[in-house]
């Protein structure tokens, strides 16, 4: 699974609990924050809102 970059956080070693959790159920947080990118970045390659159409009047 491909999973982002976390600079700027803390890592899961860190946070005793929340590697426990990662360990045990994988880093749902990570996984749904590049779903939500993968789905933003596929829509706007897929769908056209008319944008360009906009700025050339």
């Amino acid at each position: 699974m491909n999973t982002p970059q976390t600079a700027g956080r803390a890592e899961a070693g860190d946070v005793p609990i929340y590697a426990g959790l990662v360990e045990e159920r994988g880093d749902v947080l990570a996984e749904t924050r590049w779903t939500a990118e993968q789905t933003l970045r596929e829509a706007g390659e897929t769908l056209d809102f008319g944008l360009a159409a906009a700025d050339a009047g």
